[in-house]
Parts: structure tokens; C-alpha cells; sequence
């Protein structure tokens, strides 16, 4: 295993979120997952799974994404890498 995959997760794009440095990306700038939870309308568990990659919600990857979260760190799915 290298320093890279990311153990909390599961398989698929997911395994290889940086799931720290979306979070120091977040407090950094005072959002929380209960932030995102009312903004993309979904539930918090789903936000913080995504994050930690054991889900791949789109709703949540795009907002990080278009929020300007680095893109190294979300590991997004192929077809969101567009």
C-alpha cells in the first residue's frame, strides 16, 4: 500500500481522496459538512462519506469542486475530471 491510497475508503475514484486536505481546505474557510449538507440538500453522512471516500456523491464532489477545492485532493471520478 503507498502513502497515497487512502485507507478509509473503499474502491473506485474514492480510494485515492485526500480526505485531510479537504478538510483543512474546509476549515480554512469556515465550511462545515453541515455547510454542504444544506447547500447540495442532501444528508450530512452522505457529505462525510463522500469526503472520506467510501461514497462518490456528484453533487458534493461539484461543489467542492466549483468552490475551489483542489482538484488533487477531491480524486474525482473520469467523468468529472472534464
Amino acid at each position: 500500500m503507498t502513502m497515497s491510497t487512502n485507507v478509509l475508503a473503499g474502491i473506485g475514484a474514492g480510494r485515492d481522496r485526500k480526505p485531510f486536505a479537504i478538510k483543512e481546505w474546509m476549515f480554512a474557510r469556515g465550511l462545515t459538512q453541515g455547510d454542504i449538507r444544506d447547500r447540495v440538500g442532501i444528508s450530512q453522512s452522505v457529505v462525510s462519506r463522500t469526503i472520506f471516500g467510501s461514497a462518490n456523491n456528484r453533487r458534493v464532489l461539484a461543489y467542492l469542486r466549483d468552490e475551489g477545492c483542489p482538484v488533487h485532493a477531491l480524486a474525482l471520478p473520469t467523468d468529472m475530471k472534464a
